[in-house]
């Protein structure tokens, strides 16, 4: 197999390995930095399609036949209305909304805010309460200098590494900015200790912000400077306490960062990002894990890959390891928007192999193909006019050209499997939430074990994020809505062992919608699960919805439990 090749075109791939205190400048890349250079062989594509048999007979047309999840808890998260120890805060569309979970604490990141609750446990009697926010996302970097400092961003994402008790926030800047390793007085470049002293989340004050007369969809990115440095901002805890210290490192990017998906692996937190909208660019970077969790100084390699869909990494579930040295797991949908190729029939794979002592080393392999039943993009794509609502024309975005984060990665005993999830047209002219269960075999070759649409109605369900808990059970939560249904938040999974390509617990409302969104088309651009790393079997789920009478959403954390079958 030819290495280092991107999907569907002729692609180059360049492999960049950067220290988190250099600036990796235009030539420097072309005379140093650049370790591997290759031009891939191309994969055809399929002539558009229709559904068919094979399409349809994947399609779950009827609600699960077991008792649903147990909604255990839910609480208001961030949103219209919220008042939390920080006051109040102004979020924009899309709410970009991400959760993780750990021992005594639950965090919300929304757009460029942020939240920590509490967590009913041995240290909290209930859970919900808010201890913290809504703050700016960049508070955690209050003190570090440099864009990460001085520039609040959207598309922030906190994950919680239950391998360590610790905590993940990574922030991406969207306007080029001056690295902290410049002077700025001289303008020359200086070393500056990364990540130096772990420094404590930073308090600030009451606040009332006050809306901006338009709240839209986020305007397109700004002209950068012609100096400068965009950045991807990483903060992990040094401790299970999310109010605690933080190690904080800034790694300097070339590229405009956006949509990061960071993960969890052994041997490194892998992030995802796309140069934009309007490019087929994609970004594999992975950062020293272990070294980040000592506070040492961290080194950056990465991949850029052209011609590709929207590449996500496999978030690992639970603290079983995969097998020493295993390559994290990198897939994507097939087509390509850009190009109105806006359906499919394979879910293409990757393996990232990273190597800490000898860069050289360190490899992706792929694509490989897995043939899946034919798909079509929800709504042609993202950014598009897909999910009706009552008493409007607005339609919503269903960001339905891409695998959703998370894809799971769960390993049970010698079973390694992996879920990912997509939003798809239906046969009956609604919106599905594709789902597949992948298996990892012993060669680290990945192959489908089951798939299925879920769509027991006419109406539409999209933009799903997946879990997996310690039995094995897979729990999916995603939005509902449609022409006679305000948008909201439901929830479905199945047992492990049920019939295959089947949910097979009933549908469970996390939170009904009150209101239509009028003022934008952009809805959440994702929503997230969490395992609860205090028993490894309740499922986290948070997403948006409006209460009457709002102009702009609210969120609703909910935990959910599956039980045995």
């Amino acid at each position: 197999m030819i290495k280092f090749y991107a999907l569907f075109a002729s692609a180059i791939i360049f492999s960049l390995v950067a220290s988190a205190q250099q600036n990796p400048s235009l030539e420097r890349l072309k005379s140093t930095s650049a370790v591997r250079q290759d031009e891939s062989s191309p994969i055809s594509i399929n002539q558009p399609m229709r559904f068919n048999a094979e399409s349809t007979s994947v399609e779950q047309n009827q609600f699960g036949n077991k008792k649903a999840a147990q909604l255990i808890t839910s609480f208001e998260g961030l949103g219209e209305s919220f008042v939390g120890p920080q006051g109040t805060a102004v979020l924009r569309n899309p709410s970009d909304n991400s959760l993780a979970v750990g021992l005594d604490h639950i965090v919300q990141i929304v757009n460029s805010r942020m939240a920590i609750f509490s967590k009913k446990g041995k240290t909290f009697a209930e859970s919900g309460r808010a201890l913290y926010g809504p703050v700016e996302t960049r508070n955690v970097f209050k003190g570090f200098g440099g864009p990460c400092e001085n520039m609040n961003n959207g598309d922030a994402v906190v994950r919680y590494d239950q391998l360590a008790d610790r905590w993940l926030i990574v922030m991406p800047t969207f306007r080029k900015g001056i690295s902290r390793n410049i002077d700025t007085t001289t303008k020359q470049r200086v070393t500056l200790p990364q990540p130096g002293e772990a420094v404590t989340l930073f308090q600030p004050p009451l606040s009332q912000e006050t809306p901006a007369p338009v709240n839209g969809p986020r305007p397109p990115a700004p002209k950068p400077p012609a100096d400068g440095t965009y950045c991807m901002c990483y903060a992990i805890s040094t401790s299970p306490d999310p109010l605690g210290t933080y190690y904080r490192y800034e790694f300097e990017r070339e590229l405009f960062p956006d949509y990061p998906r960071p993960t969890v692996w052994p041997d490194g937190y892998y992030t995802t990002t796309s140069t934009g909208d309007d490019v087929i660019e994609r970004h594999a970077y992975v950062v020293d894990r272990n070294k980040m969790l000592k506070g040492q100084d961290a080194k950056e390699q990465s991949f850029i890959i052209k011609d590709v869909n929207f590449i996500i990494n496999a978030d690992l579930d639970g603290k079983q390891l995969p097998p020493a040295g295993a390559p994290s797991i990198m897939m994507a949908a097939g087509g390509s928007q850009l190009n109105k190729i806006l359906e499919d029939d394979g879910i293409y794979v990757w393996k990232y192999k990273v190597d800490w002592n000898n860069f050289s080393n360190t490899k992706i392999e792929g694509p490989v193909k897995i043939p899946v039943a034919p798909y079509q993009y929800l709504g042609g794509g993202q950014l598009t006019k897909a999910v009706p609502q009552p008493g409007t024309d607005q339609h919503l975005d269903a960001q339905g050209d891409k695998l959703m984060a998370r894809l799971v990665y769960r390993r049970i005993g010698n079973r390694e499997s992996v879920v990912g999830v997509h939003s798809v047209n239906t046969a009956v002219g609604g919106g599905g939430v594709r789902w597949y269960e992948f298996l990892v075999n012993k060669d680290r070759s990945v192959k489908l074990y089951q798939q299925g649409t879920y769509a027991p109605d006419s109406n539409f369900r999209w933009m799903a994020s997946p879990a997996i808990d310690k039995y094995g059970n897979i729990g999916i939560g995603y939005s509902f809505g449609g022409k006679n249904d305000f948008p909201g938040q439901r929830f479905a999974g199945r047992h492990f062992g049920d019939p295959l390509g089947k949910l097979t617990l009933n549908e469970v409302v996390l939170v009904n919608g009150e209101a239509a969104q009028t003022n934008t088309l952009r809805w959440e651009d994702y929503t997230q699960t969490a395992i609860d790393p205090s028993d490894d079997e309740t499922i986290w789920y948070v997403g948006d919805y409006l209460k009457k009478g709002a102009k702009n959403y609210s969120s609703r954390i909910g935990a959910f439990k599956l039980g045995k079958k």
